[in-house]
């Protein structure tokens, strides 16, 4: 009986001490918190539990106070965090690149027929409204097949949102959000799952944050920015994206990064946000806090070669202040 209280309060030390610390959401990020987190273990000994859930489940499990941190890609706004008592800070920027399956590379992919496809009216590869922009490739008669998120997703938001800027169509059927009502595709879970169906099915057509295109090896289109360029992305682009972001502490850093001025910005870029409970004991989001810091002091090289975009120096300087304010940092 003894022995059973006894590992009973271990593990309710395990689950709530200083060894290990939970979080979870965004699939976006998770192959840049993991190696964070890898290093971060060797480094200092605390452990860093992060699941990969989607956006939808992460700001879920923050707001039921289920997880020391949730993990979100669509950013909270200001009143959603004050409704819920909640702070939220940016990590890193990224992109969400358009995936393929076909033997061919350099595709190139117009707002028009990103928006057709979508919404399921340009159903081939060799459509007109693609073949207009790829008179050099050799397109085949091939049905599309749309592969989208099933679950609530903040890449999704972050895709859905661009969709709704470009495409006045989109915005009037459908919207943007974690979660939408698709007029087409066959759903899978995760930035994983939808690399692994477009991998698997030739024709496929989907969205997922650029490391796991690169991750699954999976060709990705040239898109067309707002100002008519087609841009492959890249940390270059993704930063000329963010260039024009207003980080501010007071907006709890609610920033939106798609569809932005530029010749060369990539249109379908987005920041991934940290969640935390402002009523959580102060130590406990210490610990958190001093992972993230960790990792802007240390994880920019290993952000890089998974092309993440790193913060700017003065973002991370803003978000230090934040967390002194809360008494964090």
């Amino acid at each position: 009986m003894a022995k059973a209280v006894l590992c009973l309060l271990l593990l309710v030390f395990l689950s709530f001490g200083g060894d290990i610390l939970n979080g979870a959401g965004a699939s976006f990020p998770y192959p840049l918190y993991s190696r964070w987190a890898y290093a971060y273990q060797k480094e200092t000994g605390v452990r860093v539990n992060y699941q990969s859930i989607g956006s939808g489940g992460g700001v879920r499990q923050i707001r039921n106070r289920t997880v020391d941190f949730g993990a979100s890609d669509a950013p909270l706004k200001p009143e959603e965090t004050k409704r819920y008592n909640l702070a939220q800070f940016p990590t890193v920027i990224g992109g969400v690149v358009v995936v393929y399956n076909l033997p061919i590379k350099g595709l190139k992919l117009s707002t028009e027929a990103i928006c057709g496809i979508f919404l399921g009216k340009v159903r081939y590869w060799d459509d007109p409204i693609i073949k207009r922009d790829n008179p050099n490739l050799k397109l085949p008669k091939r049905k599309i097949s749309v592969v989208r998120r099933s679950d609530g997703s903040g890449t999704t938001w972050i895709f859905t949102n661009y969709l709704s800027k470009a495409c006045p169509e989109w915005r009037e059927k459908v919207g943007y959000g974690k979660a939408v009502n698709w007029p087409t595709g066959i759903g899978a879970k995760g930035n994983e799952g939808v690399a692994s169906y477009v991998r698997r099915i030739k024709g496929a057509i989907g969205y997922v944050e650029f490391a796991y295109a690169l991750e699954n090896r999976l060709s990705y289109a040239l898109v067309q920015n707002r100002e008519g360029e087609f841009v492959e992305p890249s940390v270059h682009t993704f930063q000329e994206a963010a260039k024009n972001a207003r980080w501010d502490p007071k907006k709890d850093f609610y920033e939106v990064l798609t569809w932005q001025p530029g010749k060369r910005a990539y249109p379908i870029a987005g920041a991934t946000f940290i969640i935390l409970a402002k009523d959580y004991p102060k130590e406990r989001n210490r610990k958190v806090v001093s992972f993230f810091d960790w990792a802007f002091r240390k994880g920019d090289k290993v952000a890089l070669e998974l092309h993440y975009v790193p913060l700017p120096k003065e973002v991370k300087e803003k978000i230090r202040a934040y967390w002194r304010s809360h008494g964090w940092y």
